[in-house]
Parts: structure tokens; sequence; C-alpha cells
């Protein structure tokens, strides 16, 4: 049945978590109050999102075997971000076949836009449409369509999620969920069907990066050093060095750290107060300098560790 969600989160845990369709992990790098609003759309054959975050971050996201995604910024003026190790200016859309897995990172305000669906819709309209099937030569790809084509899926989104956030009883009706997915498989048709083929770009080669992310996923309850890890990887640590600034646009040493920071926040925030302290947590993420340690906290994350692993206690409470 047709839906939609208009949500703003002032957590980036809760924020990932609300990206139903992809595996989506979320690490914000710069200090700051973070925000995020998403507009999610859930139609017959097509899920469509709409999305902002207050800071920058670098995000891993996989999409599962047998969808595939379009992903494109959505202001005209918007700096570029980053996907699968690639600028993506405005104009320009990024597309994700069936399983592709990569890393994105947007600026502070940076605001994208979604299309998801499955590999056999995407074919069959293409088919419908324009009498052939889609052939792209590698999982990740970087295409700039002719400006009427973006300007057409551009505002045909905005349109949909304008309804979503202003009438969203409306998208429920099947005639109009009908001409809204119709509408919007028509204009990434055109996109991906009618490119400036002279911008047509491949991704950076990335199966460095994603064995070095497959291997954090693996070990994510202990500290991590960069040596060892280039030795999972099976690389130098200036080969590493290299493709993490390539794709995160840091270095390894500072996203391993970032994780750490964020892994300490989810732990606290579900911790029992009256079981544990901020001194266990920190220590068992590999934060043996707790002055430090509370310092570059409260500066990444607005408030000491203290206070997170006390909110918690207060929920419990209420709970109670």
């Amino acid at each position: 049945m047709p839906g939609s969600a208009v949500r703003t989160f002032r957590d980036p845990d809760e924020y990932q978590t609300f990206t139903c369709d992809a595996q989506h992990r979320v690490v914000i790098t710069a200090p700051g109050v973070y925000c995020a609003e998403t507009t999610r759309i859930d139609l017959p054959r097509v899920t469509m999102r709409r999305a902002w975050q207050s800071l920058p971050s670098i995000s891993h996201l996989t999409i599962p075997p047998g969808r595939s995604a379009i992903c494109f910024p959505v202001d005209g003026d918007q700096t570029s971000g980053v996907w699968g190790g690639r600028d993506i200016p405005s104009g320009s859309i990024f597309v994700v076949n069936s399983g592709g897995e990569f890393h994105s990172r947007a600026g502070a305000g940076s605001r994208w836009a979604s299309l998801s669906l499955s590999a056999e819709a995407l074919a069959a309209s293409a088919e419908a449409h324009v009498g052939s099937d889609l052939k792209f030569p590698a999982a990740l790809n970087v295409i700039r369509p002719r400006t009427a084509a973006i300007a057409r899926l551009l505002a045909v989104h905005k349109a949909a999620s304008e309804l979503a956030d202003t009438a969203p009883d409306i998208l429920v009706r099947p005639d109009v969920a009908k001409v809204i997915e119709e509408s919007l498989m028509q204009a990434a048709i055109s996109c991906l069907t009618d490119p400036d083929t002279t911008a047509v770009r491949q991704p950076a080669r990335q199966s460095i990066i994603l064995r070095f992310e497959n291997y954090l996923e693996a070990n994510p309850d202990r500290p991590l050093h960069v040596l060892e890890v280039c030795a999972a990887v099976g690389v130098s640590e200036r080969t590493l060095r290299m493709h993490c600034q390539a794709h995160l646009g840091i270095s390894p040493q500072r996203y391993l750290w970032l994780r750490r920071m964020h892994q300490v926040r989810r732990a606290l925030a579900v911790a029992d107060a009256t079981q544990t302290t901020v001194t266990a947590v920190a220590t068992d993420h590999g934060f043996w300098e707790l002055g430090r340690f509370s310092v570059a906290y409260r500066t990444l994350f607005g408030e000491l560790p203290s206070a997170t692993l006390r909110q918690q206690k207060t929920k419990s409470r209420m709970v109670l």
C-alpha cells in the first residue's frame, strides 16, 4: 500500500535506521549541532527519498541484491559530494546496480534525493519507454543527463515530496500513487537512456576501500590500529591512505577514530547507568586518556559522555 513519512532527527544513529531499503552507516566528521530531515515515499514499485543533514558526514551504503538506486543532488548550486570516489556535481546522477556497495561524503547542509526499485522493474520500465534494456558496464555509474531530463526528474521528485509534507493522505490513493510512480519512472529512464555521453564516467576503483570497511564491520567490538588493518586488507599504509583520501576525504587514522567515537556514543546511549560507567565504556573502545576523551567527545557531539549515559537512565525511569 502506498504511504509516506516526513521525519526530523537529532541523532545520526536514528537517522540511519530510517533507510529501510539499504544498509546505511553514518559517521559525522565535524562538530556541531546535528539535525537531519528526510522524506520517504513508498510506491508500489518505487521507494523515493529526499534527505538533508546539517553536518558533514561519511556514509557507507549497501544496496540489497536485486535492487537498483538512482541518487542525485537536489540544489542547483550545491557543492559537489563524492559518491564511490567520484565528484557528483549538480546535474549528475549516481546509479547503483544490484547489490552495489559504496561510500558517500557530503558537506554541511547538503541535500540529496534518490529512487530505489527492483532491477526487474527498472529493466521493464526501460523496455516500455524506449524499447531496450539498460546495459551498465559496472555496478556504480556516474551519468550526466541532458538538462531537460534531469530538470524533469528534479521537478517530479520535488512535487511528490511536497505532497508528502503537506497532503500525505493524497499519496495513499492508488490512482495518485500510480501517476506519481509512472512520472518518476519515465523521468528516470529519460536520464539513463539519453545522457550527455561525454560526461559518462566510471567511479574510482573501490575494492580496497570496501575491503577496509568490511574488515571494520567484522570487528565492531574492539579498537583497531592502522597497521593491523593494512595487514588484514593486504595493502601498504600509503596505499590505504590514498584510497581513504579519495573515497572518505580523511586519513584512515581519522576515520578509525571517528568510528570509535560513534561506537562509544551508541554504547553509552543503550547502557544501563546503574551497571556501567563512562570510564568502562571508553576504555572498552580504546580511549585511555579520559580527560582528552571527554573534551573530544563534547566537541564532536555537543555534550559530555556522562550526559549521554544519564539520558538513558532517565529514559529507563520514564518507562518504569
